[in-house]
């Protein structure tokens, strides 16, 4: 890439008022913390660079600091128009983190794999996503399989409570539960295939779940507990299935 084709892209970050809200925080805190802060970066969908936002979608930025409780505070605020979801950590909290496999992994994983740089003097974000994608690497498939069924449960309780909601003509509430329980199966395929997610509206997009009714998903549980069953996680069990599992 020439020089001009490089200015072209940084022109295009800072037309956004969302890109000019980033620079801004990254260097107010790399100027307030600087012997706290070890690196900074953006994460969620405008990291992708084909983010569709308009500067009308969220800007999710981390912070990442040497030691844990130091640097600014986790915070959200709306800056020139733009929210900022803040997420600080200390590095190593967030490394222990990216390599975890448990039932939001289709919802987290992104922000350890696609990241766009502010501020990273050390390479230090590159070593998070290698942590990260050495870790898928070693997961048994059971560790999947095992943190999929946490995620039915959650999927499967959502999915009952929208049911008897709706029973009670409670509709509002119905459809609040139904959502919940839409991402929630979303969340289970996701596990189920190793597929992550940039973000909610994506998991329930690429699953087929946007829009699915109650019977189709209670329909989509029934064939994930099948599934489950089949690779060793049966969702039902015993007292004593219950208390040695």
């Amino acid at each position: 890439m020439n020089a001009s084709s490089e200015d072209a892209g940084v022109d295009r970050h800072l037309a956004d008022p969302r890109w000019a809200v980033a620079e801004r925080v990254a260097e107010a805190a790399q100027r307030r913390f600087r012997a706290d802060v070890l690196a900074i970066a953006v994460h969620g969908p405008l990291a992708h660079g084909d983010d569709d936002g308009g500067g009308d979608g969220e800007l999710g930025l981390l912070v990442v600091t040497y030691r844990p409780d130091t640097g600014p505070p986790a915070a959200a605020r709306r800056v020139d128009g733009v929210l900022v979801d803040l997420t600080v950590a200390g590095a190593d909290d967030y490394l222990r983190q990216a390599r975890l496999i448990g039932p939001l992994w289709p919802l987290t994983a992104d922000r350890y794999v696609t990241t766009r740089p502010l501020h990273d003097p050390t390479g230090w974000l590159r070593t998070l996503r290698d942590e990260h994608l050495g870790r898928l690497a070693r997961a048994r498939p059971a560790e999947f399989s095992a943190a999929a069924r946490r995620a039915w449960y959650r999927a499967w309780a959502a999915h009952a409570r929208a049911a008897r909601l709706a029973e009670w003509y409670e509709t509002d509430q119905a459809l609040l539960m139904l959502g919940e329980a839409r991402l929630a199966a979303a969340t289970v395929n996701g596990l189920l295939s190793r597929t992550y997610f940039r973000d909610p509206g994506d998991a329930v997009r690429r699953t087929g779940l946007a829009g699915a009714d109650m019977t189709e998903v209670g329909a989509v549980l029934a064939r994930q507990a099948e599934e489950l069953t089949a690779r060793g996680q049966p969702v039902d069990g015993t007292v004593d299935d219950l208390l040695t599992s």
